[in-house]
């Protein structure tokens, strides 16, 4: 009788599937991919037109506010990327996971703990920046002027970090469920409201209060909080896929773990991530601003890949996820080496292309390693497996950090050698994902549902 049951489970989970959940695991792959990564990758693009706005926008106040926000700016960018594709992966990875095993209570419920880690984690954003921003950005070389714009624009932008943690944890969840066009329109509306709210509250147009440097941050918490409300609006209609329930259960530790196992990891290669960039820099630093500018400009074409892989990997996260809940690994497996592919062939054109700089002479043919890396890093949040993706993220800092104070200090490889260890940190950052899900990193949850 027991095995009579087991046998029926499945076959009711798959009836409680949506026709969505139904796609993403019997469609076709690189089509449904590419479906739902193309919303992505545009606001992708939007965005980096939007920060260039920004900062025409604040250099009209003059270079020592330009420079307080670009002090500030890392910061923001690891609040962004740890809510959107460090804890957001793992919200929509476990919302993906849910669905694809027919568990559609716990996929309701799932958006209620995100919404409880996203303001808890929003809280210690603003806490910990008010208390200890101003100290840090003096570290971080501002004086004066440069300093008072920073802690002016900070105090507003991270007083309302509450607004961008719900923004980006709520989309998750909705991508987690299959559904990219939402989440995008709303980044679109939101990114030109902002266009918009900027020099009005910057300069005080018409009725508008002039608040200088600190108008460009409310403008910015301004928008990510209405697009807040409007991604609750939606989950909370009959529209959504997932809507934020509980059924009278509580708040659940599993519901928690199942998020945390893979956004605290995600959360920790973002830092990974940019702490490689922060080193390398200051390796270059002592070889004067030439060298400098010509890293930097490398380190932005790769800040720009990021955006642009994470258009293919939100749809990598909720394909694999949404397989692995349904107990079909194979096609996880399979979804996963197609997006690394993409990935790497455009990661690989942009490297082969680029020209202009000693550092993307060396560097630029190994992009193609990064964009697998990366790939199988989303895909990897998707299956809920992040040790290896994590592990790779770490070797690569340190093959870059001690390569390259190795090049300079022992090795007389001078730059070449700094920019030379770097490439070297992308070819091992890729090999070891590529290598993680080859010998069967997935394996071993098998069919047990996540």
């Amino acid at each position: 009788m027991s095995s009579v049951v087991a046998a029926a489970a499945p076959v009711a989970a798959a009836a409680s599937l949506s026709p969505r959940t139904r796609l993403l695991l019997e469609g076709p792959v690189a089509r449904t991919l590419l479906r739902l990564a193309a919303p992505n990758v545009l606001v992708m693009v939007l965005q980096a037109a939007v920060s260039t706005l920004d900062a025409v926008f604040v250099g009209w106040l003059g270079s020592a506010a330009l420079a307080g926000v670009s002090i500030v700016f890392p910061l923001v960018m690891l609040m962004q990327t740890m809510s959107a594709g460090g804890m957001g992966g793992g919200v929509a990875s476990a919302v993906a996971r849910a669905l694809g095993a027919g568990r559609r209570a716990d996929a309701d419920a799932l958006v209620i703990h995100a919404v409880v880690i996203a303001l808890a984690m929003g809280g210690a954003f603003t806490l910990t920046l008010e208390l200890a921003g101003p100290a840090l950005y003096h570290a971080m070389g501002g004086t004066d002027e440069v300093l008072a714009a920073a802690v002016a624009y900070s105090r507003v932008l991270f007083g309302g970090a509450i607004a961008y943690w719900l923004f980006n944890i709520l989309s998750s969840a909705i991508r987690g469920s299959g559904n990219m066009a939402l989440p995008a329109s709303v980044m679109v509306a939101t990114g030109l409201l902002y266009l918009v709210l900027s020099p009005a509250l910057i300069l005080g147009w018409g009725p508008l209060p002039r608040l200088g440097i600190a108008g460009a941050a409310t403008a910015s918490v301004l928008s990510f909080a209405l697009g807040s409300l409007v991604l609750l609006g939606f989950l909370c209609s009959g529209r959504s896929l997932v809507r934020p329930a509980l059924r009278g259960q509580g708040l659940r530790r599993r519901l928690f773990w199942e998020i945390l196992r893979v956004g605290a990891p995600g959360s920790l290669n973002t830092v990974l991530t940019n702490l490689t960039v922060v080193v390398l820099t200051a390796l270059v630093g002592p070889f004067g601003a030439t060298a400098l500018a010509g890293y930097g400009l490398g380190a932005r074409l790769e800040y720009l890949q990021i955006p642009i892989v994470f258009g293919l990997g939100s749809g990598l996260v909720t394909m694999v996820g949404t397989s692995i809940g349904a107990g079909d690994r194979a096609r996880a497996v399979r979804v996963a080496w197609v997006g690394a592919a993409m990935a790497a062939g455009i990661t690989g054109v942009i490297g082969i292309l680029a020209a202009g700089t000693r550092y993307l002479t060396i560097v630029g043919p190994f992009y193609g390693f990064f964009g697998a890396g990366l790939a199988l890093y989303f895909a990897s949040q998707g299956a809920g497996r992040l040790l290896w993706p994590l592990l790779a993220g770490f070797t690569r800092l340190v093959t870059a950090a001690v390569g390259g104070w190795l090049a300079t200090r022992w090795l007389g490889g001078g730059l070449g050698g700094i920019f030379a260890a770097m490439a070297a940190a992308l070819v091992v950052f890729g090999i070891i994902n590529v290598a993680a899900v080859r010998l069967g990193a997935w394996r071993a949850r098998g069919r047990r549902s996540a």
